[in-house]
């Protein structure tokens, strides 16, 4: 089965790209378009992090106050009660194991929000576009539906028809975050041959994408021994995940698959795993 026929018989579009990470073999399914990003941007924004950190230009052991004003919702400190506070590394470890909007959006504010744009453009990532970090993203989604809040916009965005739906521009690529699947895997080769910045930070940003904790999707797609670093990024109706798949022979294999329907999560899910699996063996199959 071809990943196009995988992708229809789900039932769901999608977008695809994979690539040795030493060979630079390649496959694709529409890997040249632009996809909303999501949370995947997050591997960028802790990349910068682990660059500046290595330049000394911060000390990864500063400590930070989140506090219930710098709360986006969603898992890690944005669900506590009370002030909140730890180092920067560790809101870099929020952001990549449970995609932590509130630690990612207090990282992105102490590297420089302008600085991660730039950061792609030095990596040569030109379609990779930066339009602000979570709460941009956040405050997009409750100003087209005019929400005051996540609460509100709990409420309101269940009963928006299709077209309003389709008009948020969180889900328009070309006014939100976003990028291709083949630069997401140029992204992760460069961090898995240290050429995103010096070897120290890249294999920070390698170890926090191993400490992903979502396991629905890369991760289910492979058998035990096979090492999957990841990072989620979700949005109503919309699956997307970046990662590399380290086997026991040493080979390693970048893949961003992004998928998209009005079916449940659990069947995008599977989908975006198993559209993964079907594209890496077809790159062991030509080692």
């Amino acid at each position: 089965m071809s990943i196009k026929e995988l992708f229809a018989a789900a039932g769901v579009e999608g977008w695809l790209h994979a690539r040795d990470v030493d060979t630079g073999r390649e496959v694709g399914f529409r890997d040249g378009e632009q996809v909303v990003l999501a949370s995947v941007v997050k591997i960028l924004i802790v990349l910068e992090f682990a660059r500046q950190v290595s330049a000394g230009a911060l000390d990864p052991a500063e400590r930070v106050l989140v506090r219930t004003g710098d709360r986006l919702g969603g898992w890690g400190t944005a669900g506590c009660v009370d002030d909140v506070e730890l180092s920067l590394r560790d809101l870099a470890y929020f952001t990549m194991s449970v995609s932590d909007n509130t630690a990612a959006d207090v990282l992105l504010g102490r590297v420089g929000p302008d600085v991660v744009p730039l950061l792609a453009a030095e990596l040569g990532l030109h379609r990779t576009r930066i339009a602000g970090g979570p709460r941009q993203l956040l405050e997009s989604m409750f100003d087209d539906v005019g929400a005051r809040d996540a609460a509100e916009f709990g409420r309101i965005f269940p009963a928006l028809p299709p077209e309003r739906v389709r008009a948020l521009r969180v889900f328009d690529p070309a006014r939100t975050t976003s990028s291709t699947p083949e630069e997401m895997t140029r992204l992760l080769g460069l961090i898995w041959r240290d050429e995103a910045g010096p070897a120290d930070a890249c294999a920070a940003v390698r170890g926090l994408m191993f400490r992903q904790l979502f396991s629905t999707r890369l991760a289910a797609a492979f058998p035990d021994g096979v090492r999957v670093a990841g990072k989620t990024g979700t949005l109503p109706g919309h699956a997307m995940e970046a990662g590399v798949m380290e086997f026991p022979d040493g080979s390693r294999f970048a893949v961003a698959v992004f998928v998209r329907a009005e079916v449940s999560r659990s069947r995008l899910d599977a989908t975006l795993g198993r559209a993964a699996a079907l594209a890496v063996e077809s790159l062991r199959d030509l080692r």
